[in-house]
């Protein structure tokens, strides 16, 4: 009998979310300390897109299939994997490649589910939830009573970091659209600050009597780290993690020149921050694959959390997987409200 071929969404050339196509191809061979995990939920993360858009750094040469966290059902183990069987429910981080039927995963990188949890529910964990965790605790030591500015806080970490903050007992204000904000203030958010029309900077400062907050965690890019850094209170630590701001829908020519200038613009001198008690990290999850130890100890602590009920994934919408040109539209439009999924389950 033969097999049926294996749907995937891949990049075949730079560009805008039009560029990502369905392909076929067959089942992945499953070597020695792999699992082979069949696709329920694909996870969509700002890693992607900027896979897509030729900006992440390490990507895969194209034609590539993006794709760094999956939920699904073990199809098959290689040799020298004990912990999983077929047929269990599992969550991998997947290191490209997840937006597929199938994939084949490292075990070190996969967990089992309790039958308890969906595998919706789960698809939203991993990556978000693991990115505010290390940020929150392993970087800025984050503490009850202490505060965290969270901007995009209505995105799929935001939305993450906001209920770990909470969880902690810390004092959340984040930044968003104003369309996010009665939600947000729902989650537990002291102050929602629209940076569109608001100076973050000033309210933040008004707010805490000119002392500044304890955290900022900041994806927004280049031109936004050097306000944030002005928020800090002294001992305060600014997380940067990302690029968003100059993320369009389209990936035009100038997009990476435009950014390198705006990374050469900004001016963190030493004394100056010697002298301000501030602190500033850069956080990359996907480049921690050889520093896996900090990753799976947050990761076992998250699903404890989930599996407790202290946490609670936001999906806020789940396209089948031959839409994903139109999910990631979606989120760099920025309609999103927590995690966005692509649904491999009835494969066309």
């Amino acid at each position: 009998m033969t097999e049926q071929p294996i749907k995937r969404i891949q990049v075949h050339r730079h560009g805008g979310p039009r560029v990502l196509r369905v392909v076929e191809g067959p089942r992945p061979d499953t070597e020695p300390g792999e699992i082979l995990i069949r696709t329920h939920f694909a996870g969509i993360n700002f890693a992607d897109i900027m896979t897509r858009m030729g900006l992440y750094p390490g990507a895969p040469k194209l034609p590539a299939v993006p794709g760094i966290e999956v939920a699904g059902e073990v199809v098959a183990v290689g040799s020298g994997v004990s912990k999983v069987r077929p047929g269990e429910r599992v969550l991998a981080l997947t290191r490209f490649g997840g937006y597929s039927g199938m994939v084949a995963v490292p075990a070190r990188q996969v967990r089992t589910v309790p039958e308890t949890i969906s595998l919706e529910l789960v698809a939203g964990l991993p990556v978000t939830y693991l990115t505010a965790y290390l940020m929150m605790f392993d970087m800025g030591n984050l503490k009850a009573g202490e505060s965290i500015l969270v901007h995009s806080a209505g995105g799929g970490v935001g939305t993450a970091a906001v209920q770990l903050a909470w969880l902690t007992g810390a004092r959340v204000f984040g930044t968003a659209s104003s369309s996010k904000h009665a939600r947000l203030k729902q989650m537990g958010v002291d102050l929602c600050i629209d940076y569109n029309k608001e100076d973050f900077v000033q309210r933040i400062m008004d707010t805490t009597d000119g002392r500044g907050v304890d955290l900022i965690l900041d994806a927004q890019g280049p031109l936004f780290f050097k306000r944030s850094y002005q928020a800090l209170a002294p001992f305060g630590t600014l997380v940067m993690y990302g690029v968003q701001h100059n993320i369009g829908r389209t990936r035009l020519l100038s997009a990476p020149l435009k950014l390198l200038r705006e990374v050469l613009a900004i001016r963190f001198a030493p004394v100056p921050m010697m002298s301000a008690n501030r602190g500033i990290y850069g956080f990359h999850l996907g480049h921690l694959w050889h520093h896996l130890e900090p990753v799976e100890a947050a990761l076992e602590q998250l699903l404890a959390w989930l599996g407790e009920g202290k946490i609670n994934p936001i999906i806020d919408r789940i396209f089948p997987y031959y839409k994903a040109a139109q999910a990631h539209a979606y989120i760099q439009d920025r309609k999103n409200f927590g995690k966005v999924l692509l649904d491999f389950r009835e494969v066309e």
